[in-house]
């Protein structure tokens, strides 16, 4: 087991290191997204969000494929359109966005809507790592776009806009993310995920948060906050300064509308 885990860390690595080549700028401190036209035309995967996925965020798998080749053809336009120096951060963070989950969508439908995300691959090549996403001339994992570059770039809200397929996710929006309404989208994103049946802020001194900030702590307090501290800038609910946290089991079954 012990070679295992050393053999997991050191391929788990080795992927990370191959997203070197993606360019991206990170938030300076106190630094806001702005908001701007971006150059990018993200449209198309607009329309397959508001055509295929609901206000809960549940996607229709089966409507996608029929529409699959508008999903390849999207992938393609991001991949043959990488981040570019001349881009506002906001149009970095809209494409990075928008990739990760649109090629979690796509490596759904590529193994035929598994029961979980986690089916896929093996312990030892585990989806996370798998190599199938193109930009330029390279592949790349949903962890190089999400640990070496979403969580990079310094906003914690991209862990309430990236979407891991899987029922304690936070919800698939039905529209895309774009320059121009990229940080309101985040915020919206941060807002209906704290405040969703993925925590349970019923008790404020016994709160049970979604394992997403027990996944993430170090990104949710860089900014000089506690978790509690995070978690009530969006809580209708407030916690308690002093309450115990306690976290709620992590649900990996698909997120397939009924």
């Amino acid at each position: 087991m012990k070679y295992i885990c050393t053999f997991l860390v050191l391929i788990f690595t080795v992927s990370c290191i191959g997203s070197g080549d993606l360019y991206y700028q990170s938030l300076q401190k106190d630094q806001e997204i702005p908001s701007d036209k971006g150059q990018l035309d993200h449209s198309q995967w607009d329309q397959l969000l508001n055509k295929h996925v609901n206000e809960e965020g549940f996607v229709d798998y089966d409507g996608m494929e029929e529409d699959r080749s508008a999903l390849k053809e999207y992938l393609t336009y991001l991949g043959t359109n990488p981040p570019q120096k001349s881009w506002s951060i906001s149009e970095q963070f809209a494409y990075y966005i928008n990739l990760y989950n649109a090629a979690t969508v796509e490596i759904i439908l590529e193994n035929d809507q598994p029961g979980s995300i986690k089916d896929i691959g093996s312990t030892l090549n585990p989806v996370w790592i798998q190599d199938f996403i193109k930009v330029g001339k390279k592949d790349y994992s949903l962890a190089d776009i999400e640990k070496s570059v979403l969580q990079k770039m310094g906003d914690p809200r991209i862990h309430f806009a990236i979407n891991c397929a899987s029922y304690s996710c936070p919800k698939l929006m039905n529209k895309a993310y774009t320059a121009e309404n990229v940080d309101q989208m985040m915020d919206q994103a941060a807002d209906d995920f704290v405040n969703s049946d993925k925590n349970d802020l019923t008790d404020p001194n016994h709160p049970k948060l979604s394992s997403i900030f027990k996944f993430y702590p170090s990104d949710f307090k860089a900014g000089g906050l506690s978790i509690i501290e995070y978690v009530n800038q969006y809580a209708d609910n407030k916690i308690n300064p002093g309450a115990e946290l306690s976290y709620k089991d992590y649900d990996w079954s698909l997120n397939k509308q009924d």
